[in-house]
């Protein structure tokens, strides 16, 4: 049996501390993290993603810092408006390390800190708000939180990027007070809204009204400008009548003037028997001068037509006691 030396020892021992040593000196740092070196308990260096080498003995590891963009879930919390209500609210910030060796020395525990961070300045923010704007202005009250949030935390190394308000619970006896406020305001809006559609309908109403008087009597001074035109034209021909008529007698000729009195007294006849209040009509008229009166007419329709023209063309019938001519 073969014996082990103790120089065979020596050198397995060499060789086992030598692959520890190695072992100790070659770190993989993983994607989104980065490695602090401490000297000694000093910081000398950083280490990002990849294959990263220490000096063994001498070097360690002091942090594994995430780089990544992390979520901080701010839990619930009560906080006082101005007007002194008490609001319940829920929040989440985002947050990146842009330091490595900042966020690692200078401040003890990262997280806890920016989470009461968070926490008291969402509190302040809070107060100095009445409780309608709170609700009311949740971007403004994010903006702001984040603007102080970001001041903050940059001495350690760390930006803040986003602060959300998830959520802001009113007491209950609030919110239902809250609700019965909402309530009328939308039952005024309706009646405010109702009662302008009434407006707007009368009004439309009324210039229906206006436009509808306004033809009318458009309408009726059309048809008195018609009829003024119509008894202008009548009288225009009346009086050219008239004027032929005045010729005629002017130049000896009695038939015109005899047709005249005829037409005219025979207008005053009908005149009398179609009026509405009389029934029976007693004329102290003869009836030879009635007859004698168309007969007349008749002489002087044969002698516009001329002599040839027959009895019966004037629609008249021959006078009384005048022969009829072959």
């Amino acid at each position: 049996m073969t014996q082990i030396s103790g120089f065979d020892v020596a050198v397995i021992g060499l060789g086992l501390l030598v692959v520890l040593t190695i072992a100790l000196g070659v770190r993989i740092v993983p994607q989104g993290h980065v490695y602090t070196v401490e000297r000694f308990g000093r910081f000398q260096r950083t280490l990002v993603a990849g294959l990263g080498l220490i000096i063994p003995y001498v070097e360690r590891i002091g942090r594994r810092v995430n780089v990544m963009e992390q979520v901080l879930d701010v839990p619930s919390q009560e906080a006082f408006t101005r007007d002194n209500a008490g609001v319940r609210i829920d929040a989440v910030a985002f947050y990146q390390v842009l330091d490595p060796a900042r966020a690692s020395y200078e401040v003890s525990n990262l997280e806890h800190a920016l989470l009461t961070l968070t926490m008291t300045n969402i509190r302040t923010v809070v107060g100095s708000m009445d409780l309608d704007q709170l609700l009311s202005h949740r971007d403004e009250i994010n903006e702001r939180l984040l603007r102080v949030m970001d001041a903050a935390a940059s001495p350690w190394g760390v930006k803040v990027t986003r602060i959300e308000i998830k959520d802001i619970l009113p007491p209950a006896d609030l919110a239902g007070a809250m609700a019965r406020q909402m309530k009328a305001e939308r039952e005024k809006r309706a009646s405010v809204l109702e009662a302008e559609g009434q407006r707007q309908a009368e009004i439309l109403r009324a210039e229906g009204r206006k436009a509808s008087v306004i033809l009318d009597a458009e309408g009726r001074r059309e048809a008195a400008f018609r009829d003024a035109e119509a008894r202008e034209r009548q009288a225009e021909a009346e009086a050219r009548a008239t004027a032929m008529i005045s010729e005629a007698i002017a130049r000896g000729d009695l038939a015109a003037a005899n047709f005249l009195v005829a037409e005219k007294y025979v207008e005053a006849v009908r005149a009398l028997a179609t009026a509405p209040n009389q029934r029976v009509v007693l004329l102290p008229l003869e009836t030879a001068s009635l007859a004698g009166t168309l007969g007349g007419i008749a002489e002087i329709t044969r002698a516009v037509f001329g002599e040839g023209a027959p009895a019966g063309r004037s629609g008249l019938p021959p006078a009384a006691g005048t022969p009829p001519r072959s």
